[in-house]
């Protein structure tokens, strides 16, 4: 098998793998090296008509020991054609698809081939050649295998720019009876240890640079890489168990919280294996991938806490309005809010107002009292905000009745995108590769009867499943299982859950 058809096979199988985010590193280029790296602009897919990316996704090999029941690379799948890159190939891959000006980084992910720490030592010799011997500068995201050693992770943190372990499930019984191959602990620990040693680096590279003394006999020492500079970030696959919104934000924001995360994505549950404890359904939950996308965004932006997105009652974020307009309009006595005096807390609980619209509308106001022209000139989407805001005491939404229900109907209206572009509905949905046509296949509405029966059965058949494998036994292997504080800690700011979750013991 020749290096083209080894591509076409694992750059397929790593497109379940998510990471549609900016590098967050900036680093310029450098003589005699090659590659650079900047904060935005990192895509993570080719497009079958040969546009330039800059991001290329690949696994090191689809060969897997695990029997994970939602992964297509899952070791009884025995459909799937298997392969995988020597460290050689595929930096010479890396090299030769920057040098045509196809990609400007890498991300990195691998099944376990044998155990974690061998194919993590794959991984690191590919880097290896990438960094030194060929002097490559640009960004740099690997994924992380649990269950490998500490020493290995801390070798591929020097080579990476940022470091991910994927949670795979929201809650441990998911992940045991789905995931057998897994458990809490080898997820946990490694991203543990990545916080630590990242907050390690940065302290020790402060307290380097206020050094003062001047050795002038000493040859200056080759400065050392640092450890992840853009952080870690994780994984967890929405829809194929039966978890809540508000289970999955709660453990977000702990994640946030306690183990500093950079980002925490989504990826609504692809069928791709079938397996009776899964929904056998084509209907893909994207909608709701994507409102976990914008409370997650309110969560780390705009100074929202969870309980203020959802509740216990309300487990689920509303689908017609996103969460928050759902704040907005279940909080109808804030507002209107003056934008010509409003302090930028309240300027971003406004629907249509952003984090740049309201540092905006913070700085226009020092020179002039902003109208409605005004605010549509600094890119305010002034449709939605009109409701809620008042313009030199003067009200945007004049004509329409000040309720929840009469703006429930406004804010809830399908948008008209025009006969161009995605709201058009001539982009097929879901994530394009290399080796894929334009065309997609129909894909089921998420609530139609026969995906909400699929699901339905799917989810009693995990029930049936855990309470054969007996509650009991679970919990006394919990309670005899040593708590470490990085889980203590995490079960300190998850107090609210009744499930326990991967981060509470």
């Amino acid at each position: 098998m020749n290096v083209i058809e080894k591509l076409e096979i694992l750059a397929d199988a790593a497109k379940y793998d998510v990471a549609c985010t900016s590098s967050g590193v900036q680093r310029a280029s450098k003589a005699g090296q090659l590659g650079a790296a900047t904060q935005a602009g990192c895509c993570h897919s080719f497009t079958p008509d040969g546009r330039c990316v800059t991001l290329l996704k690949v696994l090191m090999t689809n060969v897997c020991v695990y029997d994970c029941c939602y992964c297509v690379n899952r070791a009884s799948n025995a459909e799937a054609p298997r392969a995988a890159f020597t460290p050689r190939e595929l930096a010479d891959l890396t090299i030769g698809f920057y040098r045509r000006n196809y990609i400007e980084g890498l991300f990195l992910s691998s099944g376990v081939a044998g155990c974690p720490d061998r194919t993590t030592e794959l991984m690191i010799e590919a880097l290896r050649i990438l960094r030194e011997e060929y002097g490559f500068r640009g960004y740099i995201h690997t994924k992380a295998i649990p269950g490998t050693s500490v020493e290995l992770i801390d070798e591929l943190g020097r080579l990476s720019d940022r470091l991910s372990v994927n949670l795979e499930l929201p809650s441990r019984q998911s992940l045991g009876l789905l995931a057998p191959n897994k458990s809490r602990a080898s997820i946990l620990a490694p991203m543990r240890h990545i916080c630590d040693s990242i907050a390690d680096d940065a302290e020790s590279r402060s307290l380097a640079k206020k050094r003062t003394t001047v050795y002038l006999t000493k040859k200056n020492a080759r400065k050392a890489r640092a450890f992840a500079p853009a952080g870690q970030s994780t994984q967890m696959i929405v829809g194929a168990t039966p978890e809540s919104d508000y289970q999955i934000l709660n453990l977000s924001a702990a994640l946030y919280t306690h183990l500093s995360l950079k980002r925490v994505f989504f990826s609504a549950y692809l069928p791709v294996v079938p397996d009776p404890l899964l929904p056998a359904t084509d209907a893909v939950q994207l909608n709701r991938e994507h409102r976990l996308y914008q409370a997650d965004w309110l969560l780390r932006f705009y100074g929202f806490n969870v309980s203020e997105i959802i509740d216990e009652e309300n487990p689920f974020l509303a689908p017609d309005v996103d969460p928050k307009a759902n704040w907005a309009l279940n909080h109808l006595d804030f507002f209107p809010v003056e934008v010509n005096s409003a302090p930028l807390e309240a300027l971003l609980r406004v629907p249509g107002i952003g984090v740049r619209g309201a540092k905006l509308i913070c700085r226009a106001r020092r020179q002039s009292t902003l109208g409605e022209a005004e605010l549509r000139k600094l890119g305010i989407a002034y449709k939605r905000a009109r409701y809620f805001i008042t313009m030199n005491g003067a009200w945007g939404g004049s004509g329409v009745d000040f309720s929840r229900e009469a703006l429930h109907a406004r804010l809830s209206a399908p948008i008209d995108g025009g006969r161009h572009g995605r709201r058009a509905d001539r982009a097929p949905a879901g994530q394009m590769s290399l080796f894929e046509t334009v065309e997609a296949p129909p894909v089921l509405p998420e609530a139609s009867p026969d995906a909400t029966t699929a699901r339905e059965v799917a989810f009693a058949a995990q029930r049936r499943a855990l309470e054969a494998a007996g509650t009991a036994t679970g919990r006394q292997a919990a309670a005899t299982e040593p708590a470490s504080v990085a889980e203590r800690s995490i079960a300190d700011g998850r107090k609210t859950l009744d499930s326990p979750l991967l981060s509470v013991a």
